[in-house]
């Protein structure tokens, strides 16, 4: 199983492959973009099993997350603190795109229960729908208390 850890930003990227073991197998950087993500997905099929790890700061990753689900990757969310913990004891010291996406892998593969995303089913829309009805219905009976 390879683990690719996600360092994001607003406009790229950045993607460390890590083995079973932890050895870095593999580096890329891609615009945050849909034709940088397919770049990306591109990149990892070449492996026979892709997880892919984020860190778990969902705006700015929202659109990575859905590019990488709706082509049926395994996408699990890291908490900071878990990374924070690898980059203390890790043999590179500094800050950098590639240190933080490879904090972010070794995370993922130390905790293996981490939590799944997924994509949002038909319970979102409904809710989505209900919600939408509940301000119509609101706002009605607003204008009728006018009259």
């Amino acid at each position: 199983m390879i683990i690719i850890g996600v360092d994001a930003h607003k406009s790229t990227h950045t993607f460390v492959a890590v083995g079973d073991v932890g050895c870095k197998v593999g580096e890329l950087s891609a615009k945050a973009t849909p034709d940088g993500h397919l770049t990306v997905i591109e990149w990892a099929g070449r492996c026979a099993r892709v997880q892919f790890a984020l860190e778990d700061c969902r705006s700015v990753m929202r659109q990575l997350k859905a590019d990488l689900l709706r082509r049926g990757h395994r996408v699990a969310r890291v908490k900071t603190q878990l990374m924070a913990v690898h980059r203390r004891s890790a043999r590179e010291q500094g800050k950098s795109d590639p240190i933080d996406a490879y904090a972010v892998a070794m995370a993922a593969l130390r905790e293996p229960n981490l939590p799944i995303a997924r994509l949002d089913g038909p319970s979102r829309e409904v809710k989505l729908l209900s919600d939408h009805r509940h301000d119509l219905v609101c706002e009605r009976t607003k204008l009728i208390i006018r009259r």
